[in-house]
């Protein structure tokens, strides 16, 4: 059932293949797709911008060997083909529904959970994929997904480009990596990565469920990191004597559990904050981690790890449970935004040059907004200069 006559084509950025920017393909004859059993179609208003996005094109994930390319494929076998629409954290309004979908969903506005789960499960997601990797994303005018994972959010204060910077794929990771180290109120936290997408929605989420985020970032974005919620914020320029650091910041208490986006060879120093004295601990020492920016191998000592009785948790994605529980807060206002700029999806490439190339001034999260949509919902929040 369509809400008025769609266009049989419309304007979308395809990803040829692995490799730069070059194999981004801005087309404007792509088919509009058509919703299936159980889903809505959506007129895309904005799309997050995400890390997975570019490490996906370069094809980063997961080998030992640099030069290597390769795709995520957790399921056994690849799920990227190309060409491909990317884009994962998608908002914008329903304009068609598929069969068994009831009609009322015409003209919801709402937010993607971005995952393509194996099964129904609620509180388990043992093989994730995503739409923008395994299904097309949102670099498009127009996508089609289930409608279970449509979530409507009517917030009138909350523009569409705001809603698309809290997207999934940055705060459910986050909030499963949290709950995955079983963080609870009144316990110490250090967020690595903190100035990035998953980074900021740590710190937000930590003081919604009443943790105490310590950031690790570049000294110049202390200011806005406390300004989001953040206690005090480390140097990530400056690693020496670690520890010290952390104990004058939390008065000699170790670090209950560490949020790692990083990797590489700081993991082991962020283990040393949480077991440095292990008389004052009343938890085991957890790590989280979902990011290898800072390297994708580390040497760490496994006598280290069972005689301090460390709990490590990798992190990929979250649960449908995660997902109602993140629209639920940012249905009641307790989650808010944190948008840096929005682009036109013609203009991706310097979309993806500026992302990689962020100065000092960059917090928070980048959206994608197709060109049809741009004097609404995306030129409010055009990069100003010096941004």
């Amino acid at each position: 059932m369509r809400s008025e006559a769609l266009p049989d084509a419309m304007a979308a950025m395809l990803l040829t293949g692995h490799g730069d920017i070059d194999k981004l393909e801005y087309r404007q004859d792509v088919s509009v797709p058509r919703p299936a059993k159980g889903e809505v179609l959506v007129q895309v208003t904005a799309t997050a911008k995400n890390n997975t996005d570019r490490k996906a094109r370069e094809g980063l994930y997961p080998t030992k060997d640099k030069g290597d390319t390769t795709s995520f494929q957790i399921g056994g076998s690849p799920t990227l083909t190309f060409p491909r629409i990317q884009g994962a954290d998608v908002a914008g309004h329903v304009v068609a529904v598929g069969e068994d979908v009831s009609a009322e969903r015409i003209g919801q506005r709402g937010l993607l959970d971005f995952n393509i789960y194996a099964d129904d499960r609620p509180d388990i997601n043992l093989t994730p994929d995503y739409y923008g990797h395994g299904a097309d994303g949102g670099f498009a005018e127009y996508i089609a997904v289930p409608s279970a994972q449509f979530h409507t959010v009517g917030n009138p204060e909350l523009a569409d480009a705001e809603l698309a910077a809290m997207g999934m794929c940055s705060y459910q990771t986050a909030l499963h990596m949290l709950n995955a180290a079983n963080v609870k109120a009144g316990e110490r936290v250090l967020v690595t990565g903190a100035s990035g997408g998953v980074g900021t929605a740590l710190i937000r989420l930590c003081r919604i469920m009443g943790a105490i985020p310590y950031a690790l970032s570049q000294p110049d974005k202390a200011a806005s990191l406390m300004a989001l919620g953040a206690e005090a914020v480390l140097d990530r320029s400056d690693m020496q004597d670690f520890t010290e650091k952390v104990k004058a910041l939390t008065q000699g208490a170790p670090i209950d559990a560490v949020m790692d986006l990083v990797g590489g060879e700081m993991t082991d120093r962020f283990i040393d904050a949480m077991i440095f004295d292990m008389t004052r601990r009343t938890t085991y020492p957890r790590l989280s981690i979902a990011g290898a920016s800072g390297g994708n191998l580390s040497e760490i000592m496994w006598t280290r790890i069972y005689l301090y009785q460390v709990h490590i948790s990798g992190v990929s994605h979250g649960t449908r449970d995660e997902a109602e529980q993140l629209v639920a807060w940012i249905r009641s206002g307790q989650l808010t935004p944190v948008l840096h700029a929005a682009f036109k999806l013609s203009e991706l490439h310097d979309a993806e040059r500026y992302f990689v190339n962020r100065n000092s001034n960059y917090l928070g999260k980048i959206v994608i907004v197709p060109d049809s949509q741009w004097q609404e919902h995306g030129a409010p929040y055009a990069l100003k200069e010096g941004k």
